[in-house]
């Protein structure tokens, strides 16, 4: 075959190959357009498919994972090259460099005078690098301040960080301008509470807290109104447990309480109450019908309600349970 005819066949074969694969493309457009977005699948590693016809409509070719395998924690640990997540419970997010408190080498050897001193110095310059402007310092001394409350009621750290993100919102949008920080530090806290369904009332929050109880409730509910966060009323069985818990009664009554609850929250009776003393009063009432009754002032001091608190509320569920007369 001469040279012409052959760069004529290898163009032609060329231009027949570019048209399947447009026509391949076009053709693959148009199936992802003509599936319901409610049957595609998103995979484990990030594709999203169609099962019945196995079209791949999106794919991830990112790897996320390392080049290495592992097959205990400690070969884990030990191959692993980087450090501890990124967390927003930190101001920095974790990213700088920490340098021990321990005037010590890799050894275990104590450094000498002169070390001590550079190690010293090294301290402070790198304390004044991560805090370098007031924005920075308003956030190191927020996020401590959130970290000690959570510590002190024993909240889990999801809600810390949450806590922390909504606190971040606040510093960006210029919220915090005229309010303290450790009042609007709580009501963040408060905030994540309700957003992450933990039962802690307004009043345990401002137990813990450096600020009154006026100045946490208008800080939240100015957090709440600017932010837009999405905080639904607070359920009355949330409390029960923990209630229960801290009297020692039984399962029993637990489980009466949680029925009385969930029987007058049908009704509507919980609207305008306190959930903390309405639970308080559900529980109190079971354990009357249980025959292992508490009195109104132990059961009001672990709610932290009044004892007027709880027989108006009890009484009032007995009256829409029938079981008055």
């Amino acid at each position: 075959m001469s040279q012409p005819t052959a760069q004529r066949s290898s163009r032609h074969r060329s231009e027949r190959h570019g048209q399947s694969t447009d026509t391949n493309e076009e053709s693959h457009e148009q199936r992802a357009e003509d599936i319901d977005e409610s049957e595609l699948v998103r995979t484990d590693d990030g594709d999203l498919i169609h099962e019945e016809t196995g079209l791949v409509v999106e794919e991830d070719n990112i790897d996320h994972g390392p080049e290495w395998r592992a097959f205990d924690q400690s070969e884990r640990d030990q191959k692993s090259r980087v450090g501890a997540p990124t967390t927003p419970a930190m101001h920095d997010k974790g990213l700088t460099t920490e340098i021990g408190w321990r005037d010590k080498d890799a050894n275990g050897h104590s450094l000498s005078n002169e070390k001590r001193k550079q190690m010293n110095r090294l301290r402070t310059w790198q304390q004044r690098i991560r805090t370098n402007d007031a924005g920075e310092r308003n956030l190191q001394f927020a996020l401590s301040e959130i970290d000690r409350m959570v510590s002190a009621l024993g909240a889990p750290d999801n809600v810390q960080e949450m806590a922390s993100v909504i606190y971040r919102r606040a510093l960006d949008e210029d919220l915090i301008r005229g309010r303290s920080i450790e009042g609007v530090a709580t009501g963040a806290l408060h905030a994540a509470m309700r957003c992450e369904a933990i039962p802690r009332t307004l009043e345990e929050v401002s137990d813990v807290a450096r600020v009154d109880h006026n100045r946490v409730g208008r800080a939240y509910r100015h957090l709440s109104q600017e932010l837009g966060l999405e905080v639904s009323p607070t359920d009355p069985s949330q409390y029960v447990p923990r209630y229960c818990s801290a009297l020692d009664v039984s399962s029993l009554v637990e489980q009466k309480a949680t029925e009385i609850v969930a029987d007058t929250t049908e009704e509507g009776l919980h609207a305008g109450k306190s959930p903390s003393g309405f639970a308080a009063s559900a529980v109190y009432l079971a354990s009357m019908l249980c025959g292992e009754k508490e009195t109104q002032a132990d059961v009001a001091d672990v709610a932290d309600v009044t004892e007027v608190t709880i027989r108006t509320r009890y009484q009032e569920q007995m009256e829409a349970l029938g079981l008055v007369g």
